[in-house]
């Protein structure tokens, strides 16, 4: 079970470290490089090769890295329900990764769109110029966007991946642990407190009803 454990956090953490190596290279390399070519007419082909060429190998990282925190969450899924904090981290971590697949897809159907238009002038790969048609300088001003989300996407996972391993310290998890069942006691002891209330009361309203009858009982015979 450790070495599957193992197994299952080099899978996470070496598919994440390629998703968002790879997109900053990209970003910074691929299509900046692409400004250097002399003829305007050549540089965004020469960006979207390069970025077709890595697109395989991204999308190995990203399944790798999928399958390695779902394997994650489920060896882990006690923690999630008993130790504080546990939950809320795994949320933000799922919400990260489901935009950074989002913006990656996104990105990648844009690439492909630019790819069948490569021969039209271009300053770099994602900055138009003013030959360029308007159809694909707007695809291209996205991904000057998208270039800088989708790392940031991927380095906050990485982030919160960093607070994954604080949070399984012993003492992490003795604190969490005790925090999740010193509420749940403290919500408890408010339910017990308001039933108890509710049954004072009643017994109360029962009392003063039987206090009432005796009083009249007492009074009729007084009267005979």
């Amino acid at each position: 079970m450790g070495e599957r454990h193992t197994m299952l956090r080099s899978m996470h953490d070496l598919g994440l470290a390629a998703w968002f190596g790879g997109t900053l290279m990209g970003a910074v390399g691929v299509n900046g490089a692409a400004e250097k070519v002399t003829d305007k007419k050549q540089r965004l082909g020469v960006a979207s090769e390069g970025w077709a060429r890595w697109t395989p190998v991204n999308a190995a990282a990203i399944g790798v890295h999928v399958a390695g925190a779902a394997g994650e969450l489920i060896t882990e899924s006690p923690r999630v329900f008993a130790q504080s904090g546990v939950g809320r981290m795994s949320a933000v971590k799922t919400g990260l990764t489901l935009a950074a697949l989002a913006a990656t897809g996104y990105s990648r159907l844009l690439g492909m769109k630019l790819q069948k238009t490569a021969e039209a002038p271009v300053v770099a790969g994602t900055a138009p110029m003013n030959g360029t048609p308007p159809d694909v300088a707007g695809r291209q001003r996205q991904l000057r966007v998208l270039q800088w989300v989708i790392p940031a996407l991927t380095g906050g996972l990485i982030i919160v991946t960093a607070l994954a391993g604080e949070q399984q310290k012993p003492g992490q998890v003795l604190r969490g642990v005790m925090q999740r069942f010193g509420g749940l006691n403290q919500a408890t002891r408010g339910v017990r407190r308001v039933v108890g209330m509710g049954v004072g009361k009643q017994t109360l309203g029962m009392r003063k009803m039987v206090g009432i009858r005796v009083g009249q009982q007492a009074l009729a015979k007084l009267r005979h």
